[in-house]
């Protein structure tokens, strides 16, 4: 969720374990990418009580996501192994995409757009849409990252988003995200990479010298991480520098470099650990990165029943990945596909907390003209051999009849500051997922869009609740608003319920994930039969 401006600055019981798995390159990855996926150990007291499969499933999925470009890496083998097919943009879908056929893209590898067509479909009916995002807060390495204090080797760090960041202090910290390497051919590649040990943390300042109560950290200056020791990096043998010095290469000053050097710009040996994790042979071939520092604990569920997920990037981590399984539940039955006039979609964007306008946030031309195209596609009739023309206005028609589900999380009632919710609105974790309403269209939701979400509730038996702030708090927002009125469609905004948002470590409820993927998953089987009955011209 985007942060709000201020006024002022299975059911089983299982051992912890280590899972490997690969997953499928896409058009931005150059090999298979191994993630670790660590589960932790709790045992449920009853078997009535332990959280759904798909709580456990979250646990994989986040703890495998610490970056947008793995989240979407992600979800594209989630994708591939439930039978989609890689489209690119940049290809012509006539021949390609079809009624009764499922495909997923991506771009700038941090957003991903995955989409069923129903067999029924015609030019210009209405499409079915969630639509999340694969960003968190976070501390993004600068592009000159190398600093040194005091006998301490640091690495410069950028703000993300709207962060707690007093909750960065004191954590077990590494690094994830791409590099991008030429290969012997002179392509440049991109590889996803995962540090998988800490190697960085921002230590707090002791309470004997600093006896204030409160802890506002300058986020220049004190929210800087330590990676090492300069000591160790003076009496490192200079082969490991992974360049030669000038007078020993011959071809120095041929090889003209606009830039300085990633080993002028960045610590050498932080160098050589992201070129190892990255299966790099050398640092000196990583040509540029984008990293971003994680938090190593793994998420893991909590609490005394198990009802809890402690983790990082629930928002909104929690609803990509329920917005997936949703999509993939809906078309495990090739009946429901093949009688569907509608189309299935789901979309999860990049920069949603930091606004949403870039080439690959919401607020680009990523949806519209994905959804320009798919409103085209030529109907599946089996009966002729001749094409009928497609209608000027269909793209249009498409959107006046489609209906976008904006999945973002949402607040839990917190029990020690009650009195920051309205009375009537108190959300609480396990008891179903938040519609949000905002009278000021900080949230898109309006009577016929609850109507609609209430009947798909009804029908797959999940349940529901609401929530408005109260008339003396601001209110953050979502991409709902901005989609909505870019495109013209229906739109309600929604997320499940939890504490801590923005924080490093979060809180949420295991059933909510549940609730969250039947929820998707009724909407995206019902919407093609439901659009005509709730419908306010």
């Amino acid at each position: 969720m985007l942060a709000t401006p201020r006024a002022s600055p299975s059911p089983r019981l299982f051992s912890a374990a280590i899972h490997s798995f690969s997953l499928r390159p896409n058009s931005n990855t150059a090999s298979s990418v191994p993630f670790h996926v660590v589960r932790c150990h709790f045992s449920s007291t009853a078997a009535r009580m332990a959280p759904p499969k798909s709580a456990y499933g979250f646990l994989d999925f986040v703890n495998a996501s610490p970056t947008p470009y793995h989240a979407v890496a992600t979800s594209a083998a989630l994708f591939e192994k439930a039978g989609f097919k890689l489209i690119r943009e940049r290809d012509n879908w006539a021949s390609v995409v079809q009624p009764g056929g499922k495909y997923y893209l991506t771009r700038n590898g941090s957003s991903i757009v995955a989409f069923a067509v129903g067999g029924k479909w015609k030019p210009g009916n209405p499409i079915g849409m969630i639509g999340a995002h694969t960003d968190s807060p976070c501390l993004r390495v600068k592009p000159a990252s190398k600093r040194n204090a005091h006998g301490f080797l640091q690495v410069g760090v950028e703000l993300y988003g709207g962060g707690l960041w007093h909750t960065w202090f004191d954590r077990d910290l590494s690094v994830a995200g791409r590099v991008l390497v030429k290969d012997g051919d002179g392509i440049f590649v991109q590889k996803l990479v995962k540090v998988d040990k800490p190697i960085l943390r921002v230590p707090t300042l002791a309470i004997h010298l600093h006896r204030q109560s409160n802890f506002d950290p300058n986020k220049e200056d004190e929210l800087l991480p330590i990676v090492g020791l300069v000591e160790k990096e003076l009496n490192k043998p200079p082969a490991a520098e992974g360049a030669a010095a000038p007078e020993e290469n011959a071809e120095a000053d041929a090889d003209f470099q606009p830039l300085k050097a990633m080993t002028e710009r960045h610590h050498s040996q932080f160098l050589s650990v992201v070129a190892s994790a990255a299966g790099i042979s050398s640092a000196s071939d990583i040509v540029d990165f984008e990293l971003i520092l994680y938090d190593t604990q793994p998420s893991c569920l909590g609490g005394l029943n198990d009802e809890f997920i402690f983790s990082a990037r629930l928002d909104n981590l929690n609803m990509t990945y329920c917005s997936v399984m949703g999509l993939i539940n809906s078309v495990s039955s090739n009946s429901s596909l093949e009688n569907d006039p509608s189309i299935r979609l789901v979309s999860c964007f990049d920069h949603e907390e930091i606004g949403s306008l870039s080439a690959h946030g919401a607020d680009s031309n990523l949806l519209p003209a994905i959804l320009r195209r798919l409103s085209v596609i030529p109907s599946l009739n089996a009966d002729s051999t001749e094409t009928t023309p497609v209608s000027e206005t269909a793209f249009e028609q498409t959107l006046a009849t489609s209906f976008l589900v904006s999945a973002d999380m949402a607040h839990s009632v917190h029990p020690n500051y009650a009195g920051k919710y309205e009375t009537n609105h108190r959300p609480e974790m396990n008891k179903g997922t938040v519609i949000k309403v905002n009278a000021n269209q900080r949230y898109a939701t309006n009577s016929p869009g609850i109507v609609l979400l209430q009947e798909v509730a009804k029908r797959a038996k999940v349940p529901l609740q609401v929530f408005v702030v109260r008339n003396d708090s601001p209110c953050g927002s979502t991409i709902g608003p901005m989609l909505s009125a870019k495109l013209g469609v229906r739109t309600l905004d929604l997320g499940n319920p939890q504490l801590s948002m923005h924080s490093i470590r979060e809180t949420g409820g295991s059933w909510d994930v549940e609730h969250a993927i039947g929820l998707f998953k009724g909407f995206l089987e019902m919407y093609g039969g439901l659009e005509a009955k709730i419908f306010i011209d």
